[in-house]
């Protein structure tokens, strides 16, 4: 392709709002235009990648025995319902109403018209199993869209559904598609992990994430340099301690901590490591009739380590702490008679739920509120100054440094984007929707599914995060806009450059490369700057004077400066680069 017959349109600055390097990146480069909060216009040159991305997905998708379906943007709420996802998805779930006043919804995902669809159609065993994905279009309504592709409200998600019919079929289905997932990213070229992950809103009990390595990631990814052990940081297991609990040595004690309502600061008043203080936060849990009316609240109080910090989506998980929610500062003073900030599980007076982490369970001699404004208890023991918790369990984040729960190593911290995710959801749409087919015996069993997905649009900010320099993007040659851009200087006054450059341009693209030939008459030195902005990882230079000393000049978007090759067999040297 030539750039005259392209679209090319590149800024010197990147606009206000653009806050991480890809947003500004995207938006320098021309790859998407801004419409509204969180909408954007894929112009010519991103949609190239976003294409690129497709396609890769989709020659994976169907080598794993997917088939490709299309379901509608805009879904009847009725299907939604049936799930209970209409009313418990939140403000994130568009919903609209059509002439007639029916309800609709935008669709996020569409686990429910895939089931639908199943229970219509796949009526015995003898069709599973089967897998059909899409690449659509979805909405979700962002509170705070932000950052351009990588959390817009509208986007391009790839998303995969599976049908077995046993849980056995369905995970091995699972580890398919996973596999198939580590495919298509290595296809990518980017350095990536498949994490351990949460299940969240979708549901399920077995989940991975991938995420592509980035310092400016949202998600902390904690691994084991030592194995293949790896995990988001909510799903990461703090290894149990093994010492036991030493033998209490302080008497109990209460100290003035005027004004330090915090383990730091009354850690460096008492001259103490961190470590040795614990840290109380109050959570409560409320019993409802059916009528939705608060009947019974259960204050609980959790105790960590200082250095530590809670994990939200383990506690959730504890029995008895579903829904929790941070008790007001009215039902804290309720149960403690103080304010926060000097709380401590010594001498409780009211009914709470003492948890407390495994590491804590195992302290001696530690430092804690004592219910009381300025005031600190030292030298606390289990046992002898409060009685054991009711509960002991993994309630913190782990950090680097931490033993890891797979066996010898330490456990490492490092940033990352999730660019796709596979869940094993079992039952979880088909019961409600009564989604069944007829087993070998005769009789009607549900489904068991999984959920597959992949964020098409995500993934190029991705890339861009992981892969660019103060110049501009860098990209794979599997997803570039182009791998290779001629850059002829002087094509117009020169034929001999015109005629290098087109015969050059036409091989390549006889023998199959994304090849792009920029004869816009730009200046050198404005030319370049484009596609270092662009990041074409492939540039080749044509010049009169090159031409009469027989060699060109070649750069790859990583290198630091170009490289003089023959002008003779250029060609043949860059499809054998290229592995073409």
């Amino acid at each position: 392709m030539k750039a005259s017959q392209f679209f090319i349109s590149t800024l010197k600055e990147a606009p206000a709002d653009a806050e991480i390097v890809s947003h500004q990146l995207m938006t320098r480069a021309g790859m998407i235009k801004k419409l509204g909060a969180g909408v954007y216009t894929y112009m010519p040159m991103g949609l190239r990648v976003i294409r690129k991305v497709e396609a890769i997905v989709r020659e994976e998708m169907n080598r794993a025995g997917a088939v490709e379906v299309t379901m509608p943007v805009v879904q009847p709420a009725e299907l939604w319902q049936e799930t209970g996802r209409f009313d418990k998805m939140g403000p994130e779930l568009l919903r609209i109403k059509d002439r007639h006043d029916r309800d609709f919804i935008i669709q996020p995902t569409s686990e429910e018209v895939v089931t639908d669809i199943a229970r219509q159609e796949l009526r015995s065993y003898k069709q599973l199993p089967k897998n059909f994905y899409q690449v659509q279009t979805k909405f979700r309504d962002e509170r705070r869209p932000r950052f351009g592709l990588m959390r817009g409200r509208e986007f391009i998600m790839k998303d995969a559904y599976s049908f077995d019919r046993s849980p056995e079929a369905a995970k091995a289905s699972y580890q398919g598609m996973a596999q198939a997932y580590r495919r298509i990213f290595d296809r990518f070229g980017l350095r990536y992990r498949a994490v351990a992950a949460d299940s969240g809103a979708i549901g399920g009990d077995l989940s991975e994430e991938f995420q592509v390595i980035a310092a400016t990631g949202e998600d902390a990814i904690v691994y084991n340099p030592s194995s293949d052990y790896a995990a988001n940081i909510e799903k990461a297991e703090a290894a149990a301690p093994t010492q036991p609990r030493p033998a209490a040595s302080q008497a109990l004690t209460r100290t003035p901590t005027p004004g330090k309502s915090t383990c730091e600061d009354v850690a460096a008043l008492l001259n103490i490591p961190l470590a040795t203080t614990v840290k109380s936060l109050v959570l409560a849990t409320d019993t409802q009739d059916e009528q939705g009316e608060v009947v019974k609240t259960q204050v609980w109080l959790l105790l960590l380590r200082g250095d530590h910090d809670m994990n939200e989506v383990k506690v959730g998980k504890l029995p008895g702490l579903a829904g929790f929610r941070f008790a007001t500062p009215a039902e804290i003073e309720a149960a403690f008679g103080a304010k926060p900030g000097y709380l401590g599980p010594v001498g409780l007076q009211a009914p709470v739920k003492v948890v407390a982490d495994r590491d804590v369970a195992v302290m001696a001699d530690w430092v804690c509120g004592a219910n009381e404004v300025d005031v600190h208890l030292t030298g606390v023991n289990w046992g002898r100054d409060l009685p054991e918790p009711d509960l002991i369990a993994d309630l913190r984040n782990v950090v680097a440094g931490d033993r890891a729960p797979d066996g010898p190593g330490e456990l490492a911290i490092e940033r990352g984007i999730e660019i796709g995710h596979v869940f094993y959801l079992g039952t979880k749409y088909s019961l409600p929707m009564n989604a069944t087919f007829l087993d070998e015996d005769g009789k009607p069993k549900p489904f068991e599914m999984g959920c597959y997905g992949i964020g098409i649009t995500r993934l190029p900010a991705a890339a861009i995060e992981q892969n660019h320099d103060e110049r501009g993007m860098i990209w794979p040659d599997a997803i570039a806009p182009f791998t290779v851009v001629i850059c002829p200087i002087g094509m117009d006054r020169s034929d001999a450059v015109k005629q290098a450059a087109e015969a050059l341009h036409d091989e390549l693209a006889g023998a199959g490369v994304d090849v792009l030939l920029d004869d816009r008459g730009e200046r050198p030195g404005a030319m370049f700057a484009d596609w270092e902005l662009i990041g074409v990882p492939h540039r080749v230079v044509i010049s009169d004077r090159g031409l009469k000393e027989g060699q060109l000049e070649y750069q790859h978007r990583r290198d630091a400066e170009a490289q003089k090759v023959p002008a003779q067999g250029i060609g043949d040297w860059l499809k054998a680069k290229l592995g073409v």
